[in-house]
């Protein structure tokens, strides 16, 4: 789905969102309310320019705008391997857009992300995986390495990989195996504009994605060792 039929369906309303080299601004209205748009399209990778360019709408809606409600949309292939972004220190740039995430969420505004379509690797680390709750659409390419590079970095035969990934959601790619492992809230079927108002309601601070993923049967430990660490407990004991 491109962009503009998208937020035309999240937005019925009207919304007033452009673009500018694969990056999305605006806002659109829904519930009544305003809602500050900043994303990615096109697959763009994350670069410099993308990250310090999401970065600075972020700010100037926490400095303009308070309290207003944020949506992410997400389309990219991760980051931007390029030997001039590592140079200028890509790391940074995408830590700083994380950063300026934070900074609105603890300034009062709920942060929401949706992958409408691609969200791979680092790109997706620094957007929709630092909203308070992300989406997806049915159709959305979701992973953080492909087992074929799994498979290279691990020396596990890629054959085993595809072995583990139809019962093990950590190996798979897809929303639906995000879902299990509590990555994404909610994969958003229907009308678009009604799960937009919905998400609007139930959204809230804080991080439950350890929670959902056990609840859900895709991450068995990392909730146990959260609240082990908050217990003061050892982790590692039996």
């Amino acid at each position: 789905m491109d962009w503009q039929t998208l937020t035309a369906a999240l937005f019925p309303q009207g919304a007033n969102i452009t673009e500018s080299h694969q990056v999305l601004t605006g806002e659109g209205t829904a519930a009544g309310a305003t809602v500050a748009v900043v994303g990615t399209t096109g697959h763009v990778p994350i670069g410099v320019e993308t990250a310090l360019a999401q970065a600075r709408f972020i700010l100037q809606t926490v400095r303009e705008h308070p309290g207003r409600p944020i949506l992410i949309l997400v389309d990219t292939q991760g980051q931007r391997l390029r030997h001039r972004d590592e140079m200028l220190g890509i790391n940074g740039y995408m830590a700083h857009l994380g950063k300026c995430v934070e900074l609105a969420r603890r300034s009062g505004h709920r942060i929401m992300a949706l992958v409408y379509d691609q969200a791979l690797s680092g790109g997706f680390i620094t957007s929709g995986l630092m909203a308070d709750a992300c989406y997806a659409l049915p159709d959305a390419t979701i992973r953080v390495m492909g087992l074929p590079a799994m498979a290279r970095i691990t020396k596990v035969p890629e054959e085993r990989l595809t072995e583990l990934a139809v019962d093990n959601p950590v190996f798979a790619p897809g929303p639906e195996n995000y879902l299990r492992m509590g990555g994404i809230q909610a994969i958003w079927r229907g009308d678009l504009g009604v799960a937009l108002e919905e998400a609007l309601q139930l959204t809230s601070y804080g991080d439950v994605r350890s929670a959902l993923g056990l609840a859900r049967g895709g991450r068995g430990l990392a909730q146990r060792v959260v609240d082990a660490i908050v217990a003061g407990q050892d982790v590692l004991a039996p």
